[in-house]
């Protein structure tokens, strides 16, 4: 075949190139088309390339205006914007049948061809299909209601039909991107603003990237059948396979993802990630912790040598693991799989040696080998580790930093989701607390239901807290093995649940009055009187009810939602209603703990000033939970003197979250006594 190589420059044809190769006596004509080509330099940090082209070879290319492209051995089939610097890369192509990290076939392709995420479980029985612009609310409708098989079709045919399944599409290079030093880049579109350096191995991928939120990618990086979302960054030896990666995450440090979506603002450093699927804000820091076949809903944290995942307890591959918001296993903690735990479950450092299912919220559990039992402090972290709690609400929203939020991100721990497992806790309380009663009198028996056992319970926990002070409350169906689980401070626990459902129940129901300032305690009422929700679905980050999470799905099985842009849409709406729903849900839940349909002007006051006693204790507590690190005297011992740990760390009233979270306490005393002084 002879081939002819037809050069443009600036809009006009310069010259026919021909290189011969005899091939059935045939003639092909690649274009190349070089835009502007001025005399001035391209300067990113310490290098400074002069616009146009040095020694590279480029076959069948659109070059932007004012691009500098220097020691490319082979460059073909990309786009380049203008402005762009591409220096020393061993070879940049792209193929016919690039697809750009998308998992959908091109025509002539069979099905096999096709790219899948094996997320949640290592058998590929939850496998979605990858696309650009997919975020975790989308992953987890899919991978999660396996039984919808309307749904399931659907969700096939939507992501095919979204993409062009035509041959021959070029990689593109958006505008003021650098590109250095890297070896092979392939089938690959790339976002302006982008800067890729020392890259080992760019394949099939989608690179966004913008000026606002631009990405990087580092040194020694093998990226293949992925998408990268805006303002990320992976550096430093980082391996990703059938990978999306969400806007504003990292991978650093020899990280490996494969078979994962990880959320946005999200990090993981060094270790090892397998078929999860995680939600936004997860942190990952240490080379020997691994995770494996699990779904986590965010605002997590993955101690060093935590293993969360082990298929040995099993003759085959299909468990899974799944955990709740802020989940948190510590150092060197083994997990088995099928497991589940509540939202903020902390685990102190152990080898957990059988399955669990948690269902206290803001729990610590503690492996205890000595006494041959599992012990499980409920409320924990409301109890003694205020900081942390109150802290990880401002964490999160300062930490997010994307400009364009399409996936919606509830950060706030109380939350309808994490109440409704309080509430639930609650009531298994009652009833583990009523038995252990019964059982300690000798009059145990199955005579009483469920209902009974809860106001024998409620009554012993509502009284002193002396009189139960000898019981051993055992929880069950927490763990499968035969020793007991043990509930440690049931008392303090119990009233520290109740609290937590007080204080949501009352600042969201402050916030609808500060939003609606014409509002009555009588109007309030009647606007946000309804039977609780008690079921709510986090989608990927955002808390939606079943009941609209069940009708999403048929609208998407129906073909009512018939494309992305329309399901997103969907989420948007309904994002936009949530704060209502929030605060019909606080309404609710003021109304249970009140044990009334509708509370009397009386409950209201009593209910605001309890709830600002809260605040106070939630102020306070933040105070002494930090104050132990400055008071621990094996902290004091590194420092010779109380000066130099000064000048080193500060003092507890330096410290800036205090600070605010007792400007935050006096805004809410003012707020609550304004709402107080209009209802009277």
């Amino acid at each position: 075949m002879l081939r002819f190589y037809l050069l443009i420059v600036s809009g006009e044809i310069l010259f026919l190139v021909s290189i011969c190769q005899m091939e059935r006596m045939s003639i092909a004509i690649v274009m190349i088309r070089i835009g502007r080509v001025q005399n001035v330099i391209l300067e990113h940090h310490d290098l400074k390339v002069p616009v146009g082209i040095y020694n590279s070879v480029i076959v069948a290319c659109d070059i932007g205006d004012d691009v500098a492209i220097r020691n490319v051995r082979y460059l073909s089939r990309f786009i380049i914007g203008d402005r762009c610097l591409l220096a020393n890369i061993d070879e940049m192509h792209t193929t016919s049948y690039a697809k750009f990290g998308n998992g959908i076939i091109k025509d002539g392709e069979q099905e096999d061809m096709r790219v899948w995420l094996e997320l949640m479980n290592e058998t590929g029985c939850r496998n979605v299909i990858p696309f650009d612009g997919m975020i975790a609310a989308d992953a987890y409708i899919w991978a999660k209601y396996r039984d919808d098989t309307a749904l399931q079709e659907n969700l096939i045919e939507i992501t095919q039909k979204s993409f062009d399944s035509r041959r021959g599409f070029y990689g593109t290079v958006g505008d003021q991107c650098v590109i250095k030093n890297s070896r092979i880049i392939k089938d690959v579109k790339v976002g302006s603003y982008c800067y890729i350096k020392g890259a080992n191995k760019l394949k099939n991928l989608t690179i966004n990237s913008s000026g606002v939120e631009p990405t990087q990618i580092g040194e020694g990086v093998e990226l293949v059948n992925g998408i990268i979302g805006f303002g990320c960054h992976v550096f430093y030896g980082s391996k990703a396979i059938r990978f999306i990666l969400g806007d504003n995450s990292n991978l650093k440090y020899g990280a490996k993802l494969i078979n994962s979506f990880l959320g946005d603002n999200s990090t993981i450093s060094c270790c090892e990630v397998l078929n999860n699927l995680i939600f936004p804000a997860h942190e990952q820091h240490h080379n020997n912790s691994f995770l494996v076949a699990s779904v986590v809903l965010g605002q997590s944290n993955m101690a060093a040598g935590a293993t969360i995942g082990s298929n040995h307890n099993s003759r085959a591959n299909d468990n899974e693991i799944q955990a709740g918001r802020g989940f948190w296993p510590g150092l060197c903690t083994s997990v088995k799989h099928s497991s589940r735990f509540a939202s903020f479950t902390l685990l102190s450092k152990a080898q957990y040696p059988a399955e669990l299912d948690i269902p206290l919220p803001f729990s610590l559990l503690n492996n205890n080998p000595a006494k041959g039992q599992l012990e499980i402090l409920p409320a924990f972290w409301w109890l003694y580790n205020m900081y942390a709690l109150a802290r990880n609400t401002w964490k999160y929203h300062k930490r997010d930093q994307r400009q364009n939020k399409v996936q919606n991100i509830e950060f706030d721990s109380l939350a309808p989701d994490t109440v409704e497992e309080i509430f639930n806790a609650v009531r298994l309380l009652e009833i583990w607390t009523a038995k252990a009663r019964l059982q300690s009198m000798g009059s145990l028996t199955n005579d009483k239901n469920e209902l009974e056992l809860a106001n024998i319970g409620r009554e012993l926990l509502m009284g002193p807290e002396g009189k139960i002070d000898d019981l051993e409350v055992l929880g069950e169906n927490i763990e499968k093995s035969k020793r007991k689980v043990v509930i440690l401070k049931v008392y303090k626990a119990y009233h520290g649940y109740r609290n937590m459902l007080h204080y949501y129940a009352i600042k969201n129901l402050m916030a609808y009055i500060k939003v609606n300032p014409d509002a009555t305690f009588l109007s309030m009422c009647d606007e946000l009187k309804c039977k609780r929700e008690c079921s709510w679905v986090n989608f990927g980050g955002q808390l939606i009810p079943e009941k609209d999470a069940d009708q999403l799905r048929a609208d998407i099985g129906s073909g009512k939602l018939a494309t992305w842009t329309e399901i997103h849409g969907k989420y948007d709406a309904l994002w936009e209603n949530y704060p209502f729903e929030k605060q019909k849900h606080a309404f609710a839940t003021l109304c249970e703990i009140l044990e009334t349909d509708k509370p009397t002007k009386e409950q209201w006051m009593f209910s605001l000033d309890k709830a600002i006693k809260i605040q106070e204790f939630i102020r306070d507590q933040v105070y002494i939970s930090r104050k132990k690190d400055f008071d621990n005297p094996f902290r004091m011992a590194t420092y010779r003197n109380a000066a130099e740990m000064t000048a080193a760390i500060g003092t507890i009233e330096d410290n800036s979250f205090v600070k605010q979270v007792r400007n935050e306490t006096e805004d809410f005393i003012k707020l609550a006594e304004e709402i107080k002084n209009r209802a009277q």
